[in-house]
């Protein structure tokens, strides 16, 4: 039997940085700690190294969904505060908010683009 080591070793500051990064996202903490239960794997039946192997794909992939959708929230902010800084002047709104889509009848199944704004004339005729 093995015995855990009960003397506490001091975090190194990698190990410090890595944990107050994960705090201040924990979606992408919660899909770490999915893979590191893959890997502990101590509840349940024993699984085959396909059965593993498929599992860390999944949290792989949501790892990576979770990542991406996090790097273009905090993009579009710092776009969005830079443009600000440059011009006070500048409004933000919601993307296409003027923008009508909508099915054309008699021409058959087409989705065309309604521009209600001159200002909003499309670049593309």
């Amino acid at each position: 039997m093995k015995q855990k080591k009960t003397v506490a070793q001091a975090m190194t500051p990698q190990e410090i940085q890595l944990i107050e990064q994960l705090r201040q996202h924990p979606e992408i903490q919660a899909r770490l700690q999915s893979i590191l239960e893959i890997v502990r794997n101590e509840d349940g039946p024993l699984k085959t190294a396909d059965e593993v192997e498929e599992l860390l794909i999944q949290e792989l992939r949501r790892l990576g969904s979770t990542t991406m959708h996090q790097w273009a929230n905090q993009a579009e902010e710092r776009v969005t505060t830079e443009l600000q800084q440059q011009d006070p002047t500048v409004l933000s709104r919601k993307k296409n908010a003027d923008v009508v889509v909508y099915l054309r009848v008699g021409r058959g199944a087409r989705t065309d683009l309604v521009q209600p704004h001159p200002e909003l004339s499309a670049s593309v005729t």
